[in-house]
């Protein structure tokens, strides 16, 4: 529970099917802010005291999991971790891998719990072979299957998403017929850890190696500008590179090892495949040749169609029949049939070391 209307009525809805139901609540960590404190937006005192609430309103019990240093450990460090290696990370993918349904589930199972249930818009079905399937929920727009694309047939088997049938709206109505006081409630959004919400500053603060200025040059090494660190830019960046040129220059590679910012044309950034690390297929089993399917490579991304090929070492490749020019490393490659997710990993960062004739 996290204070949130979603997290509200999956609870509700549970209650009234007959579940036997128990509330908890993370508390996350976050950094000190100017007026003293630290408050994750995940867990502040004004979302404690709501879930602490709808719990007392629901007359189920209510417990909260002090989980700072393993949050601290395993997710603020690799979200700094991974901007020095030159990718741009989801942590929200990572926290559902590392927290939610790994050390928040092994808790909630720890207390005989037989689920544990989110407030996350996506479904889970059994197919005709018994295993489990996670599928986009019913409201496209809030549709969360990407970020839990990360989960295998172990935590699906103790997964429930009672809101993921439901749209936003009728989220919301199901809220007001419970009279639960967070029917209205604005959802949270962005990195909860930040205090300010500017993920730039925080590594300024907690990671002021990755701030060190270099290089900005084209694919043939030639130098053209200089930037001011290579955390504060992401592939298919156009503004703020500070250059002047005859024709629209786009970040199209960051090469940490040489500190580069490596710029080029439109043309230049399209890309065609890409390749995945730590690719999880949510059946259990790597698919024993290549697919077609479709993929998306961002979490508001459409899924378009391509060609997948399973690789050694819980890696794939993906070639799509069209260029796309944001593909970003670090950013989950999650695969999709229909509704249905097959699977996903985190996109490999392209190497242009050996491209570059500096």
């Amino acid at each position: 529970m996290s204070g949130g209307v979603d997290s509200s009525v999956a609870a509700a809805l549970l209650v009234e099917q007959g579940y036997d139901v128990v509330g908890m609540m993370m508390r996350l960590w976050s950094e000190e802010t100017v007026a003293g404190g630290a408050h994750n937006r995940c867990c502040t005192p004004d979302q404690m005291s709501d879930a602490r609430r709808i719990a007392a309103q629901l007359d189920i019990p209510f417990y909260v999991l002090d989980t700072k240093d393993v949050f601290r450990n395993t997710i603020v460090e690799f979200f700094v971790d991974q901007h020095r290696q030159g990718v741009t990370p989801n942590p929200c993918m990572e926290c559902n891998r590392q927290i939610r349904f790994r050390y928040l589930l092994q808790n909630a199972l720890a207390l005989d719990a037989q689920y544990l249930a989110t407030g996350h818009y996506a479904q889970v079905s059994q197919g005709d072979d018994g295993r489990f399937e996670l599928r986009k929920s019913a409201d496209n727009h809030k549709d969360q299957s990407y970020v839990l694309s990360v989960l295998g047939q172990e935590q699906l088997s103790h997964a429930l998403f009672p809101v993921g049938q439901y749209t936003k709206p009728e989220v919301r109505e199901i809220a007001k017929r419970f009279g639960l006081p967070t029917a209205s409630k604005q959802d949270s959004q962005d990195l909860c850890f930040i205090g300010d919400n500017n993920y730039r500053r925080f590594l300024t603060d907690h990671a002021p190696d990755v701030m060190v200025t270099g290089s900005i040059v084209r694919k043939s090494g030639e130098v053209v500008g200089e930037h001011n660190g290579l955390v504060n830019y992401t592939i298919g960046q156009r503004k703020g590179l500070g250059l002047s040129s005859h024709e629209p220059l786009y970040v199209i590679g960051i090469n940490p090892q040489q500190n580069l910012l490596v710029v080029g044309t439109a043309e230049e950034l399209g890309r065609a495949t890409l390749t995945a690390k730590r690719v999880n297929w949510v059946s259990g089993s790597t698919p024993p040749e290549p697919f077609r399917a479709e993929v998306k490579i961002r979490y508001k991304a459409a899924a378009v169609p391509a060609l997948v090929e399973p690789l050694p070492d819980s890696r794939m490749s993906i070639t799509f029949d069209a260029p796309l020019r944001d593909i970003t490393p670090g950013q989950g490659a999650v695969v999709y049939e229909g509704d249905r997710v097959l699977g996903g990993g985190v996109i490999e960062r392209f190497d242009y070391a050996n491209q570059l004739t500096l």
